[in-house]
């Protein structure tokens, strides 16, 4: 659980500073969408508005890291696994077909950097394609996420 709780903290400063463009230890709320969206929060302007007023101590129309971290603290640890599962579903699933090809799976590899020849992914899409249609749906990768090893 303690390396859980590390985890998210690393989570939250990289998608901080990521977005902090300027290295000025602050986001605007163009800088709050983005990373709150990279952390998997899809929040409308409303609520940005909100959060900056209540953090923004300056008037400057920024959040501090410090206060980015309280507010993404709360709201990361009571994130869903599955909603994980299903955020990280989406990643493979860039096409939105509603499936993992093994074009998605082979362009997700190359972005990890994983150096996997064609018949290694296709190899892993056959261990878990359950209903042998040639592609993980949403269904089977759940239960890939989730099974016991």
């Amino acid at each position: 659980m303690e390396n859980r709780k590390e985890e998210q903290k690393v989570e939250i400063k990289e998608a901080f500073e990521l977005f902090d463009t300027d290295k000025d230890d602050a986001l605007d709320i163009h800088g709050l969408k983005f990373a709150m969206k990279a952390l998997g929060f899809d929040e409308k302007k409303p609520e940005l508005l909100r959060i900056l007023r209540q953090h923004d101590k300056n008037e400057e129309g920024v959040i501090a890291f410090e206060d980015f971290f309280k507010v993404m603290a709360e709201r990361v640890v009571n994130r869903s696994p599955i909603e994980e599962i299903h955020r990280a579903f989406q990643l493979f699933d860039d096409d939105n077909t509603g499936k993992i090809s093994l074009h998605n799976l082979k362009r997700v590899a190359k972005e990890l950097g994983e150096n996997l020849d064609e018949d290694e992914l296709q190899a892993m899409i056959d261990e878990f394609d359950l209903d042998e249609d040639g592609e993980i749906n949403e269904e089977e990768f759940v239960k890939i996420m989730t099974e016991d090893t």
